[in-house]
């Protein structure tokens, strides 16, 4: 496989293999794009010609989250893994950073739009506390400092930004979020602490491997920027 590509394999069996999806890329080419994306900034582009064959995006992040996707290597492969995502017994842990101190654990369980103008279906998101810090800048001129807080969150659904919006519905929008966000915040990040872009990143996959029976566990590898939010935070992932 090509070493020019800038999508890292993370896990690799016969049946499937995930990827460390950058910010910025899309899964596969958008549907509903205003404008066009270049071929460049397409996962499956990269992996057709990695593989020189036909691979299957078992889920998708939208363009600004980072972390990890899995890809089927056939369409009874894909099918296999979109049962253990119907079954809910796909488990998957996202890192985000979000406006204001945050309770140490909670759900959220608050209907969201399918899509804009359709019904309304449940939804919910488990989250945790992994740490909060509170900086000495006026940023929306309300209070005399700024809070956020590092967050865990699980969607038990899968619904279209579900953990974006739903953070957003209890006041504490994610940082870099430029649809559901707060813009002085998201300026503050991307200018003063030069951390640019959506908070939000699929850090890990936990599942039952449907063709063996045995446990898989996908983390994704450390980088740059959330290196720099852990430092922010004083917090270090756990050994």
């Amino acid at each position: 496989m090509s070493s020019e590509s800038p999508l890292k394999i993370i896990y690799q069996d016969e049946n499937f293999f995930a990827i460390d999806k950058p910010s910025g890329f899309f899964v596969h080419p958008p549907e509903l794009s205003p404008y066009p994306v270049p071929k460049e900034r397409i996962c499956l582009w990269h992996l057709r010609k990695m593989f020189r064959k036909d691979v299957f995006p078992v889920h998708r992040l939208d363009a600004p989250t980072s972390g990890i996707v899995l890809f089927a290597m056939s369409r009874q492969d894909a099918r296999e893994l979109n049962f253990l995502f119907a079954e809910r017994r796909m488990h998957k842990t996202y890192h985000a950073v979000v406006r204001g101190f945050v309770p140490a654990s909670g759900s959220i369980d608050l209907p969201l739009e399918v899509d804009e103008g359709q019904s309304i279906v449940e939804a919910q998101t488990v989250f945790r506390s992994l740490a909060q810090v509170e900086l000495p800048y006026a940023v929306g001129k309300k209070y005399p400092t700024s809070r956020y807080s590092l967050v865990q969150a699980h969607p038990v659904t899968g619904r279209w930004h579900q953990i974006r919006r739903h953070f957003d519905r209890i006041a504490h929008p994610l940082l870099g979020d430029i649809e559901h966000g707060d813009s002085h915040h998201n300026r503050f990040f991307r200018d003063t602490l030069n951390i640019k872009g959506l908070c939000l990143k699929a850090t890990k996959i936990e599942m039952e491997s449907p063709w063996n029976g045995q446990r898989v566990v996908i983390e994704a590898p450390a980088c740059d920027k959330w290196n720099q939010i852990h430092e922010l935070f004083s917090w270090k992932p756990p050994t």
